[in-house]
């Protein structure tokens, strides 16, 4: 058996960092280190103070999830519209899906996983292509 790429990490050490949007912070899991760039997993959450835009855009993925921990996000999807999402819910992103975020609340968090870790994000010129 082996333990190669075992990670684990603890809300107590937790560090945030600003990321792809400049109005959220973003907490680093591990998982794109242990998977070798194959997953990415990270908690997201709102940084104090920044003020919200969102154009529409897509991203170049396998797979992405998001799980909403606290608070609430609303989103506009390609073929779907308005999504709120409050805590609890869950939303899988198929690959190249046109969106882009409506508004949050100043408490959201959640945790996002993706794959490839490396993804590209491209803006669009509206949601509905």
């Amino acid at each position: 058996m082996t333990m190669q790429g075992f990670t684990a990490t603890h809300a107590k050490d937790a560090r945030f960092e600003r990321g792809l949007r400049s109005f959220f912070e973003y907490r680093d899991l591990g998982i794109q280190e242990a998977t070798q760039g194959r997953v990415d997993a990270h908690v997201i959450r709102a940084a104090a103070g920044q003020e919200f835009s969102s154009q529409p855009h897509l991203h170049h993925t396998h797979f992405q999830l998001v799980y909403i921990l606290k608070g609430w996000i609303e989103f506009e999807y390609e073929g779907q519209g308005t999504v709120r999402l409050e805590a609890g819910s869950c939303v899988y992103q198929p690959p190249g899906i046109r969106h882009r975020e409506l508004g949050h609340s100043p408490d959201i968090e959640m945790l996002e996983v993706v794959l490839p870790a490396g993804f590209t994000t491209e803006e669009v010129d509206s949601v509905n292509g």
